[in-house]
């Protein structure tokens, strides 16, 4: 394949949480030998690529992304025709050998599986696909692929406005990862459901802001929601945050969408019935609340000191619907701590649970066009959003993005406190520690146990481990005597460790034992046998190297 980007045969691989997905595999129009179809030697040398891949996801039915390996998700039967088509040009008309024939394509679709849009498919355990409107064609999809907790969101062609028989792309290209951003009313659907679960369960939803931010837009919705639903629970403001929206947005009136310019003499839209400025003492009132509060990085003021009276119950919930800058508590938080140093005082317990609305991409790899214009978007791209990685791998380039996925596990109580018996320093999320147990996987959870513990558990019985190690070294003295000079030597040097010279013709240091051999032939050249196990593997180590020195005379 040439080392450049060009437009046909597009076939990637993503490999994310140990699973191996294809995404697309097309045919290059513009040649008639193998060229036409992507180099799959960059996958595998043996050539079972079923025995590799986990899925194929194909995004439409152009050839240029199906061709190759006629998989479809929606448009099967559209898929099959383009496909048959196209065989029968190359084939029976042209007279091309090396091409796959009608029945291939016909074996090859009863392997494929339609997805609807919206609709989420469970490959496997962990493998999860969900399908987004792309209006590129009629079945073209985007999909997010979730692995535990790491996510990546494909298209392939997508459109950005609508047509007179197609709509736009569910997911526009303010592209945000880690999840998408998907269409505004399914964002608002489940802002609104969160919400409302929260303060139909009697808890309270904090929601830091800033003052020019999403804070109008999440109000109207929210006095709409209200109105609809006929709810009770108070919305509160921030003192002073309505007057700031109102100033600008009439400053600023011709950048607001036409329904609220026509409206905005005779209505106020941003006057609202259901919400009303925030006093501090409505903090510590009982019952369900929701309450808009600055600044939105919960790095200081009211919504910080909300936050800190709010964490500790469960059932309430903070909602950040924006980017946080590392080091402020919303990072924190976001990033799954549950315990927090405030203000360099008391540790502050975080129960309520957190939600982010806003979906900020860390990196993004442009894998379809011609490489001139990819090369000014990338351009574009890293001007404009410094913070993200962006990509733009050549055909057979590999591109490895590290990610962080945050794993929980469960540590048992018995192990925590077999650590602090041993007298090393209290757990503290800023100084990590490494703590030594065994990992056991189970329904879908983790737990981190003592040996013992596990082996108990799973029924298992106990085997141990020695690693051994010779050294030689010339003595003229007899192998019991030269064991004997050993022994002396250690406990000069290892005067805190107990060292016991055993009737049996071993010395044992903690689980080390040492031997002494020799030949016949050679009776000065001793050979020490040294065994140990994983435990003393650094004592083992050191006594080694100490041997190999020699004995003092």
């Amino acid at each position: 394949m040439p080392d450049i980007n060009d437009v046909g045969r597009s076939c990637i691989l993503v490999s994310i949480g140990g699973k191996n997905i294809m995404l697309d595999c097309g045919m290059h129009m513009g040649y008639n030998d193998d060229r036409r179809f992507p180099d799959f030697s960059y996958i595998t040398q043996n050539g079972r690529l079923t025995e590799f891949l986990d899925c194929v996801i194909i995004s439409h039915f152009h050839l240029d992304h199906s061709g190759a390996l006629p998989y479809m998700s929606e448009m099967v039967a559209i898929c099959l025709i383009l496909l048959e088509d196209f065989r029968k040009i190359t084939v029976d008309k042209k007279g091309e050998t090396n091409f796959f024939t009608s029945q291939m394509i016909k074996d090859c679709m009863k392997k494929v599986v339609p997805l609807n849009l919206h609709q989420t498919v469970q490959v496997d355990e962990e493998l999860e696909i969900k399908a987004y409107y792309a209006g590129h064609v009629l079945g073209a999809g985007m999909f997010q692929i979730k692995v535990g907790s790491e996510s990546v969101v494909y298209t392939g062609d997508y459109n950005m406005t609508p047509d007179r028989h197609l709509g736009y792309s569910d997911i526009r290209v303010h592209i945000y990862a880690t999840t998408i951003r998907d269409s505004k009313r399914c964002r608002e659907r489940d802002f609104l459901k969160k919400v409302h679960e929260t303060v139909e369960r009697g808890g309270k939803v904090l929601i830091p802001v800033f003052a020019l931010g999403r804070a109008p837009e999440l109000c109207i919705l929210l006095e709409t929601f209200w109105e609809r639903m006929n709810l009770k629970a108070p919305i509160c403001f921030s003192t002073g945050l309505t007057e700031k929206a109102n100033h600008y947005y009439k400053l600023f009136i011709t950048w607001t969408n036409q329904k609220i310019r026509k409206t905005f003499v005779q209505r106020n839209m941003f006057e609202f019935k259901h919400i009303k400025a925030f006093d501090r003492s409505y903090a510590d009132n009982p019952g369900p609340m929701v309450v808009f509060a600055t600044p939105g990085m919960l790095h200081a003021g009211q919504s910080l000191q909300i936050f800190k009276k709010w964490a500790g119950n469960e059932k309430n919930m903070v909602i950040m619907p924006g980017y946080c800058v590392q080091g402020t508590v919303g990072h924190k938080i976001l990033n799954g701590q549950k315990k927090l140093e405030i203000e360099g005082r008391a540790t502050l317990d975080v129960k309520l649970q957190v939600e982010y609305m806003s979906f900020k991409p860390r990196n993004m790899l442009l894998v379809h066009g011609e490489a001139k214009k990819m090369e000014f978007l990338k351009d574009k791209i890293e001007q404009e959003f410094s913070n993200i990685g962006c990509y733009m791998p050549a055909n057979g380039e590999t591109t490895s993005v590290v990610t962080n996925p945050s794993v929980p596990v469960d540590i048992s109580l018995n192990l925590l406190k077999r650590e602090m018996a041993l007298g090393g320093p209290l757990p503290d999320a800023k100084r990590p520690r490494t703590m030594h147990g065994t990992l056991i996987m189970k329904d879908n959870s983790l737990r981190l146990v003592s040996p013992e513990q596990a082996l108990k558990e799973l029924g298992f019985g106990e085997h141990q481990l020695r690693f051994t190690c010779r050294v030689q070294l010339h003595d003229p003295h007899s192998d019991t005597d030269t064991l004997g000079r050993i022994c002396t030597h250690l406990k000069s040097v290892l005067k805190s460790y107990s060292i016991q010279h055993v009737p049996d013709g071993t010395v044992i240091v903690e689980s080390i034992v040492i031997k002494v051999t020799s030949s016949a032939e050679e009776p000065n050249l001793k050979v020490i046998l040294l065994s140990w196990s994983y435990q003393d593997e650094e004592l083992g180590s050191f006594l080694s190297t100490l041997l190999k020195k020699g004995l003092p005379s």
